[in-house]
């Protein structure tokens, strides 16, 4: 018998809320089920609100239909993959369930990716249809000779905006030269309305829904190349039931979800698309992360549900004119990316009321696979319990087959209906992380007496930037292009709001002179945002093992160091810690949301010719 097949015990099911069971009967349900169920059961409910464009449940269901129809027309089949590469906008959701219905594949592309990363995804997905916004189009133009992608669909934020705002904002845009002019030619470059000539409408049934791949979803690797994950219909089905399970509480009340969490991610994707339908809730979709537009949305919408990421709810509380808002409405905020500081936390909940729910998840399990309990113990610091039909086990770190007893530290290794299929042609890697049934994870973590997990480490060497996570093995090898680099490699650096942030240590060639603005903005040019370095420093040498490899950790022990020997000496001294001015905090939240928060980062789409959203492929942790 493998150890990993010795009995499991399952102290988290006594700490389960009341109503959530052990164990579920599941549907066994394609992802467009979930629409059809909302469009029979809430037809003439908002399914979106976004400006002073308001589409039904049964209306949605007949754009994605219609969206269907007209897809198989263009040469879509069951089984091909379609990127979609928008941020979130009403567009985005009826092309998701659009193409799951045509029968086919989602593919969502982050539109922020950089010529590499964009170039590497469409062609280990083999996409030949992309989705896109035309605020994208002047990247894609560039690389079209690239990619293989056969027709292009385009469309305008105009598009999703009722009379007269659809008239001004095209007005405003030819007005400011900021308008996209996209060169359509009804062959390869289609507008919008192409995929809604026909009126008929169709739904390929999916037949096994357990073994039909629905979404490839890109994460990262080790290596810095990312890879699909294989997420079948009924992994992301399932994980929509296990999430409504263990939040059933809130299931009774017609709720409004905020949608600033990128439907790209998969974080978002489930827990501000998907679930939000299984709820038959309305979601109000935001493509841009800006703290005065959330504020105002809130007071104007009254979201029942915000799901974020802890840097969002802590630059929304640092806003200068948030007095001026109420904020009572939320009465959840299902929290992802990193755990909330405990003080923030009684701040957040005192100014809103609202419960925030900690978790954790991974692109490889749809995402989510822990959560805290709604009406239970939250213990600070917690990812929280499994969800049901969910085991979680931790294992030793050098072989990974020894189960380890509580408070040891391993790594933590999930096993449940929401796993994936494997990874996208890569079957070395998906034996590798597929084990016995077991997902290995990867991370490092340790469960207490009451079945509560608590993620202590990575045991790879990536980092989190504002939720999301970046690998640096993929920065070392953008500096390693620069002719005046001689060594280079990328640590994470701990920091009080934003996770961490990237911090490069460079050796430059003998007699080259290199600065540290020459160092970002070759970066600038090869990277999203959001890997873009904060800190430069160069050094003589750098930390080495006897066989020449890199002490990463040797590296951020240092800057650990640095950090507690600097609070040492502040609190010796009783000196404060700086603050700064709130008008100057104001005055610069935008600029450092982009840099700090997960919506931020997924920097998209405002009503300008602002580019599109920032984010990451992989969802490692959501805690």
């Amino acid at each position: 018998m493998n150890e990993q097949d010795l009995p499991l015990e399952r102290p988290w099911l006594d700490n389960y809320d009341p109503d959530v069971p052990a164990n579920l009967s599941y549907k066994n349900a394609s992802i467009p089920s979930i629409l059809d169920e909302a469009a029979a059961n809430t037809p003439n409910r908002n399914a979106i609100v976004f400006k002073n464009y308001t589409l039904t449940f049964k209306k949605l269901h007949t754009l994605a239909e219609c969206f269907a129809a007209n897809l198989r027309e263009q040469g879509v089949k069951p089984g091909d993959r379609v990127s979609i590469m928008m941020p979130n906008l009403p567009q985005t959701m009826i092309a998701f369930w659009g193409v799951l219905k045509a029968g086919g594949i989602v593919v969502m592309t982050n539109p922020l990716y950089m010529e590499k990363e964009l170039v590497h995804q469409i062609h280990d997905c083999g996409a030949k249809h992309m989705i896109t916004l035309d605020l994208v189009w002047p990247k894609i133009a560039k690389l079209r000779n690239k990619l293989p992608i056969e027709k292009y669909f385009v469309t305008r934020i105009s598009d999703a905006l009722r009379f007269p705002l659809n008239l001004l904002y095209t007005t405003k845009n030819k007005w400011e030269k900021t308008h996209i002019d996209v060169p359509y030619d009804n062959k390869s470059v289609l507008p919008w309305k192409t995929l809604f000539a026909s009126k008929e409408q169709l739904n390929v049934p999916i037949k096994d829904p357990q073994n039909s791949i629905a979404l490839l979803q890109y994460t990262g690797g080790t290596t810095g190349i990312s890879k699909g994950v294989m997420l079948s219909h009924a992994n992301v089905t399932s994980n929509v039931e296990q999430c409504q399970t263990m939040l059933n509480a809130i299931s009774d009340e017609h709720h409004t979800f905020l949608g600033l969490l990128p439907y790209f991610h998969v974080f978002g994707l489930t827990v501000s698309m998907l679930f939000p339908c299984a709820l038959n809730a309305t979601v109000v979709p935001f493509p841009r992360y800006v703290p005065k537009d959330v504020l105002d949305g809130i007071q104007k919408y009254k979201p029942t549900i915000f799901p974020g990421a802890p840097s969002v709810y802590i630059s929304l509380m640092q806003q200068k004119s948030l007095s001026q808002y109420d904020l009572s409405c939320i009465k959840y905020c299902i929290s992802g990316s990193s755990p909330m500081p405990v003080e923030q936390m009684r701040q957040f909940k005192k100014i809103t009321g609202a419960k925030l729910l900690e978790g954790f998840g991974l692109t490889e399990a749809s995402p989510v696979t822990h959560l805290n309990p709604l009406m239970g113990l939250s213990k600070n610091g917690s990812i929280g319990l499994p969800f049901p039909d969910t085991d979680a086990r931790i294992v030793d770190m050098e072989v990974g087959s020894i189960p380890l007893p509580i408070g040891k530290i391993g790594e933590l290794i999930i096993r449940g209906p929401q796993v994936m299929m494997g990874y996208w042609n890569r079957p070395d890697e998906t034996a590798s992380t597929l084990r016995n049934g077991w997902l290995y994870t990867g991370d490092i973590a340790t469960m207490d007496e009451e079945g509560y997990f608590y993620i202590v480490d990575r045991k790879k060497d990536m980092i989190l930037v504002a939720g999301y996570n970046v690998y640096p093995r993929e920065i070392d090898e953008v500096l390693y292009e620069h002719p005046k680099v001689q060594e280079a490699v990328t640590v994470g650096v701990p920091h009080k709001t934003r996770g961490e942030i990237i911090k490069v240590y460079i050796v430059p060639k003998n007699g080259e002179e290199l600065t540290k603005s020459e160092v970002l903005s070759h970066c600038r040019e090869k990277l999203a945002n959001y890997k873009v370095p904060k800190q430069v420093e160069f050094r003589d040498e750098l930390p080495k093992t006897i066989v020449g490899k890199v002490l990463r950790r040797a590296l951020r022990d240092e800057e650990e160091k640095k950090m507690s020997s600097k609070a040492e000496a502040q609190k010796e001294c009783n000196c404060p810690s700086p603050e700064v001015p709130a008008a100057s905090k104001e005055k610069n939240s935008h600029a450092e949301s982009q840099a700090e928060t997960a919506s931020d980062n997924t920097e998209t789409m405002s009503a300008s010719s602002e580019s599109a959203v920032e984010a990451t492929a992989e969802t490692k942790t959501v805690q």
